[in-house]
């Protein structure tokens, strides 16, 4: 009888590297350094995106991030953030440091094998995911009204949705089941529905139907955004931000008007000039090392960070070294960046489009008006009727949040005056004169505004030179404060 022998493997050989180097990535917790917030530590095997991945946890987590160091070369990746939660404290609830670790850290992978072999266990009862839209096109008053009203007249269940309006541009993310049955869409009712919602996009004014413009009207299946599952908040929002990109949101609106002196037409920008005073975007590049140095500067506001560094990272740029602060109710970033293809930028037009693209990014968030909650029991065409009183009122929606909770339904919207007016507030008694039984929370976006301008901080600050002149001085300030709070590797 012949003997088959095969190689002995040591069970504990695949984990030999990370017992002698450290695991790929380590996460620290630290609540014991600051008095005021609490730090995050990461130590990282470097990969392209990671610093996105990292900011979107914190996110997601609705952590403010107050100061952050990140340093990502040679391979390997060191960030240090100090953050507090939305409430203005320190980060001790275990449930979400435990998170924190595990979205991050090592036991990322098996955490994610886990939800998945939990989602297959539970298929059977879980309830079936609603089918996604994606919408795209020029905005107008009263545009989302109208895709509201013609969900709700074919008889679709808005289940979620998401909504930007910026510079005239619209982008949408609904989430939609049959009426009677609460059930996906089939494939031929979903083309329909399609054709339709696209022919409500393109009806706009014969001035505005250049192709274009006819292009950016788009209406689509979204594949690869879960209602459910792996899909976050971060997640849809980072797709809006792509959204708005495609059709060139970064592109302000321009009219003309006569000048006061020659009567001669000059162009001037639509947006808000007291607004563009307060935020500045520059380049500078580093010949030295290949690097372009991007400087943004701006009244500081939660989720920032995220949408800087999704709009580099979705525009084909890697962060290799960055340094974030906030204080006065400013925010302060510095990042060191090349192009995927190892190069810094080369001309100014490239650079002009990243500077209207983060302009663009930072913008959309803004408001100028109030922040309508709602609360009510759900009903198939409750946001078609809330839409139509808000637009009846002379109201336009410029960020949507809706999200439906069993029976309950909330609505979260962003409102301006169509005309430019100060909104008056007697819209509250005809919604709920309107809506029946319903719930209404309203802040005013404007008077928090006014509020964040009154610090000590002034316009003319925000033009200071740039404490970081070079790369070497960067690195010195970054790994003198780095030194202090990694682990030696």
């Amino acid at each position: 009888m012949n003997r088959v022998c095969s190689p002995y493997f040591d069970p504990d050989f695949d984990t030999l590297a990370e017992r002698i180097n450290g695991p790929k990535c380590r996460v620290t917790i630290d609540n014991e350094s600051l008095e005021n917030c609490t730090v995050v530590k990461i130590d990282s095997v470097n990969k392209q995106g990671l610093l996105l991945e990292v900011v979107q946890v914190l996110t997601d987590m609705n952590l403010i991030i107050l100061k952050g160091y990140i340093s990502s070369d040679a391979g390997w990746f060191m960030d240090v953030f100090h953050v507090k939660d939305e409430l203005g404290n320190k980060v001790t609830n275990q449930r979400v440091i435990n998170y924190i670790q595990q979205a991050i850290g090592a036991n990322r992978e098996g955490m994610q094998k886990s939800k998945t072999g939990s989602r297959n266990f539970f298929k059977y009862e879980s309830p079936p995911e609603p089918t996604a839209i994606e919408m795209t096109g020029r905005d107008r008053p009263g545009l989302f009204s109208e895709i509201s009203a013609a969900l709700a007249d074919l008889h679709c269940n808005v289940v979620e949705a998401h909504a930007w309006s910026h510079n005239a541009r619209l982008a949408c993310v609904v989430y939609i089941s049959e009426e009677s049955t609460d059930t996906p869409i089939d494939h031929n009712r979903l083309t329909a529905i399609e054709d339709h919602l696209t022919t409500v996009l393109r009806a706009t004014t014969a001035q505005s139907t250049n192709e274009e413009n006819v292009k950016q009207q788009e209406v689509k299946t979204a594949y690869g955004i879960n209602h459910e599952g792996e899909g976050t908040v971060t997640d849809i929002e980072r797709r809006l931000h792509q959204l708005m990109l495609s059709v060139r949101d970064f592109e302000s609106p321009s009219k003309p008007i006569s000048s006061p002196r020659k009567g001669s037409p000059i162009l001037i920008d639509s947006s808000d000039h007291k607004e563009e005073k307060m935020l500045s975007v520059c380049i500078e590049n580093c010949d030295e090392k290949g690097y372009s140095i991007v400087s943004v500067q701006c009244k500081d506001r939660r989720r920032l960070m995220f949408d800087t560094v999704c709009t580099l990272t979705d525009m084909q740029y890697v962060i290799f070294h960055a340094s974030v602060d906030s204080r006065g109710g400013y925010a302060f970033q510095e990042y060191f960046i090349r192009h995927v293809d190892g190069y810094a930028m080369s001309t100014e037009s490239e650079k002009e489009r990243v500077i209207k693209c983060l302009e663009a990014a930072i913008e959309r968030r803004v408001c100028e008006g109030i922040r309508l909650e709602l609360c009510a029991n759900n009903r198939v065409g409750l946001l078609s009727d809330i839409t139509r009183v808000l637009r009846e009122n002379g109201l336009a929606v410029v960020r949507a949040d809706i999200a439906t909770e069993g029976e309950r339904a909330r609505n979260i919207f962003y409102l301006r005056d169509i005309s430019g007016n100060n909104i008056d507030m007697k819209f509250v008694k005809s919604m709920k004169t309107e809506m029946g039984e319903i719930d209404v929370a309203v802040n005013n976006e404007s008077t928090k505004k006014t509020t964040t301008t009154t610090t000590t901080m002034t316009p003319s600050s925000m033009t200071r030179v740039s404490s970081f002149r070079s790369l070497g001085d960067l690195m010195k300030s970054q790994f003198e404060k780095l030194s202090h709070n990694f682990i030696a590797i």
